[in-house]
């Protein structure tokens, strides 16, 4: 059974133990790699040995910010933590699980408490605001920490424009930027450069972007394997393309299905306060936020699309 703690009690746990290996989700974003290589420098500033699992899926947008905590070849961990990692099935590529994951800190409410204990709040915007209460706390939110902290609240948050934005994550943003969090470079870097092949491919995407139900309300990208050869993108090219789909004017949801191999996509799902993103992706046993929920379908992109309109027009 599945211990809830609050930040008192993680704090407690994290002084109590040593030797920890911090593990990032599958397909790694802003928020699961800045919060846990913040967490991994906090702790290292506590006297602990902490690494990240070294996440074969990063990109090279994050891959600086990260390298200095990732493991050495055969670190053995006493402890290991989950960061921003709402169930088994996102466990980062290649890991195997050896025992138990003796703590979770995640901000997803539909986490499946897969954990010995589990650090969860739900309200919070990204899973950086969790670990900047846990930094603010130890009085250990220095310029590296709160860096790392601005990558994860920033980025989950769309750099403060999408729905899950609220004057909690102001704060947070404010705090780690008096900290000295070098912000401008990360809003540069992160938010206003991109590669002329993701420029190539956003083209594609937005010219083959599709409408469905009431008044156009819903909104599908679709991002192929032809797409990404003929673009010459990489994975490097794709964090945040399920933005995309939200931007275009009367939209409710947003889709974006991305072929990740033939007869398997990955879904994407963003919605207003009014639709619940979560449940419909909770049918293909995906799961997320409210506002923003993700799952997989074996099928191809085609078919998919099908599926994953007719299931939003039910909900609608």
């Amino acid at each position: 059974m599945t211990m809830t703690m609050t930040i008192h009690d993680c704090l407690e746990y994290l002084k109590d133990n040593d030797g920890y290996l911090l593990l990032t989700h599958i397909r790694p974003d802003g928020d699961t790699l800045g919060s846990a290589a913040a967490l991994c420098h906090i702790l290292r500033r506590m006297g602990k040995t902490a690494y990240l699992y070294d996440n074969p899926q990063v990109t090279a947008s994050y891959k600086a910010w990260v390298a200095p905590y990732i493991a050495p070849e055969g670190f053995m961990p006493q402890r290991t933590v989950a960061v921003d990692l709402a169930s088994e099935n996102l466990f980062p590529e290649k890991y195997v699980r050896q025992g138990t994951i003796d703590l979770c800190i995640d901000h997803h409410p539909t986490n499946s408490k897969y954990a010995a204990r589990l650090l969860c709040q739900p309200e919070k915007a990204s899973c950086g605001e969790i670990i900047l209460q846990l930094a603010q706390a130890l009085d250990l939110l220095d310029q590296p920490a709160a860096s790392l902290l601005y990558i994860a609240v920033s980025t989950d948050c769309g750099c403060f424009v999408y729905a899950n934005t609220d004057a909690g994550t102001h704060r947070a943003a404010a705090a780690l930027i008096e900290a000295g969090a070098d912000y401008r470079t990360i809003n540069h870097d992160l938010f206003r450069q991109f590669s002329y092949a993701r420029l190539r491919l956003e083209g594609m995407i937005y010219s083959g972007m599709m409408r469905f139900g009431p008044n156009s309300c819903v909104t599908v990208a679709t991002v192929t394997l032809d797409m990404m050869e003929k673009s010459g993108a990489t994975e490097d090219d794709c964090d945040d393309l399920a933005s995309l789909a939200g931007r275009v004017a009367g939209n409710r949801v947003a889709v974006t299905i991305r072929e990740m191999k033939p007869g398997q996509c990955k879904i994407s799902m963003r919605s207003g306060q009014d639709f619940d993103s979560s449940a419909v992706c909770a049918l293909h046993g995906g799961g997320g936020h409210k506002m923003a929920a993700g799952c997989t379908v074996s099928d191809t992109p085609e078919r998919t699309r099908e599926i994953i309109v007719r299931d939003i027009l039910e909900a609608l």
